[in-house]
């Protein structure tokens, strides 16, 4: 894209990149089939691992002994009848979808039987040697009912794809806002997956393979060197991304900053500026919502409003810059700016995000105070302030705030956020967790969740290391 990039160390250094970047998202199917049976195991999550990956290869290969035998197996052009090479196995096109099936069904297989006691002669296969045995017979059985049921639940699939499309830039901003709107919930990951890995996010043949979802054709094109314009759904369900992460937040952070209280600016100050390059540099935005959801949930909901249109003027303007999982800054210039502006369109992002900067920060400036919410820094009570903690102290502190280890169930997390199981939710205290330096506390019956941010990782394993 840029004459200064075309030096051959260079190149080799983005050839190896791009191959090593590829890999993951040309296996997804297989990482989704481990990642959800290790997910959902409640003990000896390894063997719940092992098990779904040895299923995956079964349901696959049993898929393609049934093509052969039935005729089906496509020798020339297999794309163009839904069927793709899966770790060296041609096999219909399942996708992400396929590898979350096999790990539900060697979750459910694995609580099951994990703990079984075969007769004394078998007994060397009981307990955890008996999940992967009786995962990869089930295998054979998924395998056998996808070759009937998938290649009609793909055109199913195919349609629905299509009438996304058909509702054109209205969709698209639907798209934007329904997004936004569930991300307090955590619910978000469920919405957009099909539209990134699925043919509901579209299908396109690349480089002889059919490839489906967006992402998934955006990271396959990006490893084709003949590719001219990244595909357009690109536009649709991830671009537009980078107009709020990067501008429009940051707009809404010096809004809240100006409209704190004198006395309290200083304090603010470092709470929005970290929650802004946060938000800037990664993506990972839930550090700035969570400062106004709970106390104002009318400009969260406009500020999904406006996500909502910045997906639409990202699809209008054939904006294509993919990511990995959030549109901030090093995704930006990863996959907008070094693959250059006639594949892209990324000009138009800082051209479109400067004025949305200014409209989120006057207008939440605007409703701060003419509402006098009480957003950071205009508290009517003194804020919670955030203690300082050792590693092990602060596991502590957020093991006694979510009630204590006997109130604990299970503890996991995502990319920003702790999710636990407890026995009783009225036992979780938001201000003491608060003051571990949780940005927000949602409690639903015995779930909870607890926005950290993106070191929750850390505080997850300190948790964890506390419990056993």
């Amino acid at each position: 894209a840029y004459p200064f990039l075309d030096v051959s160390w260079l190149q080799a250094i983005f050839t190896i990149m791009s191959s090593a970047g590829s890999i993951v998202f040309a296996n997804l199917s297989v990482l989704f089939a481990v990642g959800v049976a290790v997910g959902l195991a409640k003990s000896d999550k390894g063997t719940a691992g092992l098990a779904a990956l040895l299923a995956f290869l079964v349901m696959n290969a049993t898929i393609n002994a049934l093509l052969i035998l039935t005729g089906k197996l496509a020798h020339e052009n297999p794309g163009a009848v839904g069927q793709g090479m899966t770790l060296g196995i041609q096999t219909l096109e399942t996708g992400v979808f396929g590898g979350v099936v096999i790990g539900l069904v060697t979750c459910t297989l694995h609580h099951r039987f994990n703990k079984i006691a075969l007769p004394q002669f078998l007994g060397f296969f009981g307990g955890s040697r008996f999940v992967p045995i009786v995962s990869s017979l089930a295998a054979i059985l998924v395998g056998a009912l996808m070759t009937v049921v998938w290649p009609h639940f793909q055109k199913l699939i195919f349609g629905l794809g299509g009438l996304v499309d058909a509702t054109g830039y209205l969709g698209t901003l639907l798209y934007g806002f329904i997004l936004r709107m569930l991300g307090p919930f955590g619910l978000h990951h469920i919405f957009y997956l099909p539209f990134w890995t699925t043919a509901l996010g579209g299908s396109e043949i690349v480089n002889g393979h059919l490839v489906e979802g967006t992402q998934r054709i955006f990271f396959a094109q990006l490893a084709d060197p003949n590719t001219q314009h990244f595909y357009e759904g690109t536009s649709r369900f991830m671009s537009g991304r980078f107009i709020t992460m990067m501008f429009g937040l940051l707009g809404a952070c010096l809004a809240m900053y100006h409209t704190a209280k004198p006395e309290n600016k200083k304090r603010v100050a470092g709470l929005l500026l970290s929650a802004a390059l946060t938000s800037f540099l990664t993506g990972i935005t839930e550090p700035i919502e969570f400062s106004f959801l709970f106390i104002a949930p009318v400009l969260y909901v406009i500020h999904a409003l406006f996500d909502g249109l910045a997906f639409m003027l990202a699809h209008m303007l054939h904006i294509t810059i993919g990511q990995t999982f959030s549109g901030g800054f090093i995704d930006f210039v990863l996959f907008g700016i070094l693959q250059g502006e006639a594949k892209t369109n990324w000009m138009f992002v800082p051209l479109v995000g400067v004025p949305w900067f200014f409209l989120y920060y006057f207008t939440f400036r605007y409703l701060i105070n003419r509402f006098d919410f009480a957003t950071p820094g205009r508290e009517k009570e003194a804020m919670v302030s955030e203690a300082t903690f050792s590693q092990s102290e602060r596991a502590v502190a957020v093991i006694a705030g979510l009630g204590g280890k006997e109130n604990l169930e299970e503890v996991d997390c995502c990319a920003t956020r702790l999710r636990v199981t407890v026995k009783d939710g009225s036992k979780v205290n938001d201000a003491a967790l608060k003051a571990t330096g949780a940005r927000g506390v949602i409690v639903r019956g015995n779930g909870v969740q607890v926005i950290y941010g993106p070191h929750v990782t850390i505080i997850k394993n300190e948790v964890e290391e506390i419990l056993s």
